[in-house]
């Protein structure tokens, strides 16, 4: 199967896009549950749809650019899994194609074939919820883009004034996610160590990441919600992050082959003495891109294997050698059966077995699925507020008031003492009143002491916690 691979010939392209809808057929027929964090996006979407301003009017921590792509998937498909899916496979492949292209164009690789292609699409099917339109891939795909531009100017004698591209590419991967801002490190650190890049160009890669991003400010500016913006996307990103063991052995459960497989190439890499010294400063420059990629750990939201698409590239780079460079072909082909026949058994036994195997049950992602059963069967396809964390309340349900975001809900919440506070809850309540309040953190009963206007109009139901708009929402004009 790898020699089928080591081909390279156009017609590669077609069998990447079968091995991808091979390897994804399966949540087609049998979908996953579906992830808070997902929900949580098309929630995003929803309600920019409707109207309301990111940051402003709808509290998440998402980049401009990601919510301004599920804000287009609700107005084209809806509160749609498939649909999300569907495009982030359309980005996969694009991904894959343009990280061989450039892998045989820019002679990455001791030979041209289409393994790194297909080793990218494996790596990246090794959990189901690599595959979903999070911001990470969307913002993946302009860092790889940054990657083809950077070693072009190391492929000249000179670098030129493209670099205005590397820098335009990377800003926008910043505005999918916001901790990609890291890799503008990794470019500039890459043009000073192993280009001849002087000072204007610099320069004009400094330029160039930074225009796309003065855009994206002003634009906030003149909708007077710069404070909104820092407060929400800026200001959250550096707060402090609660991660769990379970998490991180999900990962490491999940991709624990893959990481070892590109450990062991890069060890076969720096064995290797015939790579010419421009193949050698491309290897370094992928080792900066991994070690910027563990840095930005620290500012995810949250941990998921999701998360750690952006090691994808420098594991699959690393892999390609860890095939190529084996002096046994025996053994190099049953290695990569073995990893193919790995990957597709566990995208299958999912939904083919009743219960699936699985190496580590938290690779299940328990904590990250949405629960539906969790509300009463009245409250469906209402106008819901949720105190605490979603655990998939919204599922079949619509969110009221800006506070989605529930850590970034907070600072209303518990500083009801703040009369700021308090009167920004009210105004939040008065423009989009919610049918039902479900409160998880026992806040309500202190909030509507200090709002008696707004706990007139709510009743407490016999569910714990529930509350019911039973008179119509409170006018400014009464």
């Amino acid at each position: 199967m790898l020699s089928f691979f080591r081909v390279n010939a156009p017609y590669q392209i077609l069998s990447l896009i079968i091995v991808l809808m091979i390897l994804q057929f399966p949540f087609y027929i049998s979908p996953p549950e579906l992830l808070v964090p997902e929900l949580q996006w098309m929630l995003v979407g929803e309600k920019m749809g409707q109207g309301f301003m990111l940051y402003r009017e709808v509290w998440d921590n998402l980049s401009p650019l990601s919510a301004l792509v599920y804000w287009g998937v609700d107005e084209l498909f809806g509160r749609s899994p498939t649909a999300h899916r569907t495009i982030a496979n359309i980005i996969i492949i694009i991904q894959a194609v343009y990280f061989n292209y450039i892998s045989g164009e820019r002679q990455l690789f001791t030979e041209r074939n289409y393994v790194p292609g297909i080793l990218y699409v494996l790596f990246i099917n090794v959990s189901f919820d690599c595959s979903t339109l999070s911001p990470v891939l969307m913002a993946t795909t302009f860092v790889l883009f940054a990657f083809g531009t950077l070693i072009r100017q190391m492929q000249r004698d000179g670098v030129t004034d493209e670099v205005f591209e590397l820098g335009f590419y990377l800003s926008v991967a910043t505005l999918f996610y916001l901790p990609m801002g890291l890799f503008s490190l990794w470019a500039f650190a890459s043009l000073l160590l192993y280009t001849g890049s002087n000072f204007r160009q610099h320069t004009l890669a400094f330029f160039g990441y930074v225009f796309p991003i003065v855009l994206i400010i002003l634009f906030f500016f003149f909708k007077d919600s710069l404070d909104d913006l820092s407060q929400n996307l800026l200001t959250s990103a550096f707060r402090t992050h609660r991660y769990y063991l379970s998490d991180f052995l999900a990962v490491f459960s999940t991709m624990g082959g893959i990481i070892l497989l590109g450990g062991l190439g890069f060890l076969q890499t720096i064995g290797y003495p015939r790579f010419i010294n421009y193949q050698s400063r491309c290897q370094q420059i992928m080792v900066l891109w991994f070690i910027v990629a563990v840095i930005s750990i620290g500012l995810m939201p949250f941990v998921a294997p999701m998360q750690f698409v952006i090691f994808i590239p420098p594991l699959a780079f690393f892999s390609v050698n860890f095939f190529l460079l084996m002096k046994r072909y025996l053994l190099s082909e049953i290695l990569f059966i073995v990893v193919f026949l790995t990957v597709a058994f566990f995208r299958y036994q999912s939904s083919l077995l009743e219960k699936p195997i699985l190496l580590n049950q938290s690779v299940r992602l328990e904590n990250l699925r949405t629960k539906k059963a969790l509300l009463p069967s009245e409250i469906t396809q209402q106008k819901i507020l949720v105190i605490g964390d979603d655990e998939g309340e919204y599922f079949n349900n619509f969110p009221a008031t800006p506070y989605i975001n529930w850590e970034l809900a907070r600072k209303d919440f518990e500083n009801l003492n703040s009369y700021e506070s308090v009167i920004s809850i009210f105004d939040k309540f008065v423009a989009d009143p919610p049918t039902y309040i479900i409160d998880k953190e026992q806040m309500m009963p202190e909030l509507f002491s200090r709002l008696p206007e707004i706990g007139k109009q709510y009743q407490k139901t016999a569910w714990k916690g529930i509350y019911k708009r039973i008179t119509p929402s409170y006018s400014k004009s009464k």
